[in-house]
């Protein structure tokens, strides 16, 4: 059964009315400069030592729930992407998507010089179309990203879970795939592929059932995934047991924007 994700706002208030490209200049601009809020956070910072008021704000955008906080990114990102479908210029078509992070917040780059803390661990296609950090509308610091075509977890993936579910305390891990999957298509095609790519289309392979269309390998694709990260892992699987992480796959529509739970 398939969730829809549920949305809602974020209470955080920070201005992205800029193209996020500018907003991203702009940030390092004053980090050059006077973003750093205090002398100590500048000494901190030319010492590499750590500044215990500026690690606690690595945390300043955690949400409650992890999940919800996602749910409610998607719902901003999907509303932005339908309106900006085939309307206006370039630019208008970005003002619109930009717009996602009007009501958002972003950690301070002072504290994220120090470290990172981030509230989900997203395991994603390589594909140019899906970009987690759009996607669920979050700012630099907030998704540890995992990406390779085709999602599988692969176990340089896995490791990279284990990194942040065991140091850095992530609470979440999320398997996101999407429509129009090459790797999938791939997968499921006869025709020759190289070496190393017949290696990363084999376990799509494995979790291909008779009769299945395309959208239905790449959810189960997903669902693989999603489970040979715990069954791999006794991190990971421990981690789950005591309930101090969730993994979970998802699937990514490209023509409405919309995440689903799997």
């Amino acid at each position: 059964m398939v969730d829809h994700l549920s949305f809602g706002h974020r209470p955080d208030a920070t201005t992205a009315s800029m193209n996020r490209r500018e907003l991203l200049t702009t940030s390092g601009l004053l980090l050059a400069g006077v973003a750093v809020p205090s002398l100590a956070g500048r000494r901190a910072m030319a010492a590499g030592a750590e500044d215990p008021q500026l690690l606690k704000s690595l945390q300043a955008c955690t949400p409650a729930d992890s999940l919800t906080r996602l749910q409610e990114g998607n719902r901003r990102f999907a509303k932005a992407w339908v309106a900006a479908a085939g309307k206006g210029t370039p630019q208008q078509r970005m003002d619109r998507l930009t717009a996602i992070w009007k009501n958002d917040c972003q950690i301070d780059p002072a504290a994220l010089v120090q470290g990172q803390k981030p509230f989900a661990a997203i395991l994603s296609c390589a594909d140019a179309r899906v970009d987690p950090s759009w996607v669920f509308a979050a700012g630099s610091g907030e998704l540890f990203e995992v990406r390779s075509a085709g999602n599988t977890a692969f176990n340089d993936a896995i490791a990279s879970m284990e990194y942040a579910v065991s140091v850095l305390g992530t609470p979440l891990v999320l398997v996101l795939g999407h429509s129009s999957c090459g790797a999938v298509k791939a997968a499921i095609a006869s025709n020759p592929l190289t070496p190393l790519l017949e290696e990363l289309v084999k376990p799509i392979r494995a979790s291909i059932k008779p009769g299945e269309g395309l959208e239905a390998v790449i959810k189960g694709n997903v669902r693989a995934a999603a489970a040979t990260l715990v069954a791999k892992s006794e991190v990971l699987r421990s981690a789950v047991a005591s309930g101090k992480a969730t993994v979970r796959g998802s699937y990514f529509d490209i023509a409405t924007g919309v995440v689903t739970l799997l």
